[in-house]
């Protein structure tokens, strides 16, 4: 066998090995994280619920998920141990810093709708009339019906009627 029928294998089994490589330092992390743990310390689940650590087994960990309402979870359901600043803005709204120069999104597409006489009151403001308007009938001339234009039929029946071609 020659060099170039085996390069494929070789780099498929180099990649195999660099994949469950950075997935075993990955775990490694999560386990050292969660080993880590204290009584207060802010956590995220893998579910996305922010609590307080209570207490720490062995491969449990009871948290307070709400003043007075404990919960026991299992060790590998903690998806991130957080700074106590970092749960604090995110659970209590601490230090929310509301002088940001980016613009405020509404809720609602009010803003999206205003004109020009915006400054005036909502009583104000022009209507917008969103019904159809009926168009004037045309009259027939005098001397009776005329040929039909367009793609109008020249014997007066439309698709779908009896006697249609």
């Amino acid at each position: 066998m020659n060099l170039v029928t085996l390069l494929p294998f070789i780099v498929l089994i180099g990649a195999m090995f660099l994949m469950t490589r950075s997935a075993k330092k990955k775990q490694q992390a999560a386990a050292q994280m969660r080993d880590h743990m204290a009584p207060g310390a802010g956590v995220r689940t893998i579910g996305g619920m922010y609590a307080t650590v209570k207490e720490v087994g062995e491969d449990t960990v009871t948290l307070e998920v709400a003043p007075g309402v404990h919960a026991i979870y299992a060790k590998n359901s903690i998806g991130a141990v957080l700074e106590d600043a970092e749960y604090n803005r995110i659970v209590h709204g601490a230090g929310d810093d509301l002088t940001i120069d980016t613009p405020v999104v509404p809720d609602d597409a009010s803003s999206l709708t205003l004109d020009k006489d915006a400054d005036k009151g909502a009583d104000e403001a022009p209507k917008l009339d969103l019904g159809k308007k009926d168009e004037p009938a045309a009259e027939e001339p005098k001397d009776g019906p005329t040929e039909p234009k367009g793609d109008e039929p020249k014997d007066g029946k439309a698709d779908g009627e009896a006697g249609a071609k």
